[in-house]
């Protein structure tokens, strides 16, 4: 038999049929102490009263230089970050490498709005597509415009403010900063995820986005836009930028997502009187989901996707698809994503079916990175038994374990 059919073979009879209550898979790399210690993280997230009170006073702890960078480094910032500098998540990097998971370095550094600070993250994102491009442990780099831009410029471009010329030269730099970025990714071959934000400078972003996509994506796709699936104009706008590119001769890069701005979406619709850009249900968010799974896959000659989503029902529905649709599992153009520290039952179990998966990887100084984790916090309790299902799926691996 020749040496390459004789690998896929011996790859083939090594890959198990894919199910994501397989905790076997899902928490194989993690020692029985680290198990259990993520056990009680997640029994404490559990109980959303707890997290309330958890966020409370490390914000008054941190505002007031307590002490307690240690307790943050050794619980919630070591469940989700991978350290505090790309350096630092080299670890986890290879941890993930491992178990032939990617890594997508996330720089979380959040909150910061000065000129000085949306040029040293941008320094920052070059260096993640520095890293990514020396192996392929690092399938994409990412980032979010409000990181090297003022909320309240892209908000005013997007409601159609005259900008002055302060306002203008504050402007032509977010655009450079956002060229610079993409530029090098297409220099350096590394896809690049721009982030989705809310609605209210989501249209500013996309713009944005575009003419990234219209500059670098003629020859392969390097520059993706996020899709948040919660928002019912999103499948119109897939469909609208499909057709686009198709005109213009470039591949479209879609991450989907469902959203992660639902309380703060519809309190600011209620309050300022404009109509809810949130689906009306969970269920029709959901049916967007899927619809642009299949729409994307359908135009798989036009777009790249990455599927980032917690939702186990939506990626055995992409996995269903892709099957019925003799599309291979290592397809270069379909990737699915998660977040570091959540999940391992869907990112690992993919993996070792030999679909291609990442790990968002947030990184950063822990006082920089703590609004990014109690976001993450109030997600967990958002996401409708998110915590519940983490902590179940742990405590069946304790059991299996125990019973080994």
């Amino acid at each position: 038999m020749p040496e390459t059919v004789q690998g896929l073979t011996d790859l083939k009879s090594t890959i198990r049929p894919l199910s994501f209550e397989d905790t076997s898979i899902a928490f194989s790399s993690q020692s029985d102490f680290k198990l259990r210690k993520t056990y009680w993280l997640f029994a404490l997230m559990n109980k959303g009263w707890l997290v309330n009170l958890g966020t409370f006073f490390i914000k008054i702890a941190l505002r007031l230089r307590l002490p307690i960078k240690f307790l943050i480094k050794s619980t919630i910032f070591g469940q989700f970050c991978g350290g505090e500098s790309i350096q630092d998540s080299e670890k986890t990097i290879q941890h993930l490498h491992d178990v032939h998971v990617g890594t997508i370095l996330d720089y979380s550094v959040e909150g910061e709005e000065t000129e000085k600070s949306f040029d040293e993250t941008t320094l920052e994102i070059l260096r993640t597509i520095e890293r990514a491009s020396e192996s392929d442990d690092i399938p994409f780099s990412v980032f979010k415009v409000t990181g090297i831009a003022s909320t309240d410029l892209l908000e005013a471009i997007q409601i159609g403010d005259s900008l002055n010329k302060e306002q203008k030269a504050e402007f032509d730099r977010v655009m450079k900063r956002v060229d610079t970025i993409c530029q090098r990714a297409n220099e350096r071959n590394v896809r690049v995820f721009i982030d989705a934000e809310e609605s209210w400078i989501q249209d500013t972003i996309d713009t944005l986005a575009y003419e990234m996509m219209y500059r670098y994506n003629h020859e392969r796709p390097i520059v993706y836009n996020t899709y948040q699936m919660y928002r019912w104009e999103s499948m119109a706008h897939l469909r609208r930028d499909t057709a686009e590119a198709q005109a213009k001769g470039y591949y479209l890069g879609v991450k989907l997502v469902r959203g992660a701005y639902l309380e703060k979406e519809r309190l600011r619709a209620h309050e300022e009187e404009y109509q809810d850009p949130i689906q009306p249900t969970k269920e029709d968010t959901d049916l967007a989901f899927d619809e642009a799974i299949d729409f994307c896959l359908q135009n798989r000659e036009t777009i790249s996707i990455c599927l980032g989503t917690h939702n186990e029902a939506s990626c055995h529905y992409c996995v269903q698809l892709m099957k019925e649709m003799s599309i291979q599992p290592n397809d270069v153009h379909i990737y699915f994503a998660q977040l570091l520290g959540m999940s391992d039952n869907i990112s690992y179990n993919l993996a070792n079916a030999g679909y291609n998966v990442a790990k968002y990887v947030p990184y950063g100084p822990v006082e920089s990175v703590m609004p990014y984790l109690f976001r993450r916090a109030e997600e967990n309790k958002s996401i409708s038994g998110q915590s519940s299902r983490e902590f179940s799926l742990i405590s069946n691996e304790l059991k299996r374990r125990k019973g080994c």
